[in-house]
């Protein structure tokens, strides 16, 4: 997979008018985003040289290459940027990117398929994966080491112990 591109930020609009913008980061260490330039869209068509200039709040002020006014970088609000996955560190054991998790089927500790990662959400309170089991709505089991004892990404699984009732 050296040529996956992982998600590692999105661009916010314009941060004043001279064609800086807001960028998030959606990087461990946020400044790292700025190591991983040139970045691209998720099809790969457009890539962008990123400067970070100083730090904002919930983010950085930054330059993009090809954006110098203040309507460009409007235009821009909402793009994702990625990078190819093989210009990230390398993770311990016991980390991971959240696209490794997406598609991997989750069995209880008795081996029961319970269904498979469709995403990995945080909302402020911790990760949640969302799993959809066969045929039912997406049920989300906040990712704990208690709740998700084992994910092992060479067998590609993930063994999970949901509280009680969370699947039935």
């Amino acid at each position: 997979m050296p040529d996956e591109l992982i998600c590692v930020g999105a661009l916010a609009g314009a941060f004043g008018v001279r064609g800086e913008v807001r960028l998030k980061s959606f990087c461990a260490e946020p400044e790292a985003i700025g190591t991983y330039s040139p970045l691209c869209t998720e099809d790969g068509d457009r890539q962008f040289t990123v400067t970070l200039t100083r730090p904002i709040g919930n983010g950085f002020a930054a330059r993009v290459s090809g954006i110098e006014t203040k309507e460009q970088a409007d235009a821009l609000k909402g793009l994702k940027l990625f990078a190819p996955r093989d210009r990230l560190p390398s993770l311990p054991d016991d980390e991971f990117y959240y696209t490794d998790l997406v598609g991997l089927p989750v069995s209880d500790t008795g081996g029961r398929v319970l269904g498979t990662v469709i995403a990995v959400q945080n909302h402020g309170a911790g990760d949640l994966l969302e799993i959809r089991p066969d045929g039912r709505e997406t049920v989300l089991l906040p990712f704990t080491r208690e709740n998700v004892p084992t994910v092992d990404l060479s067998k590609r699984a993930i063994v999970a112990d949901p509280p009680e009732g969370l699947f039935e």
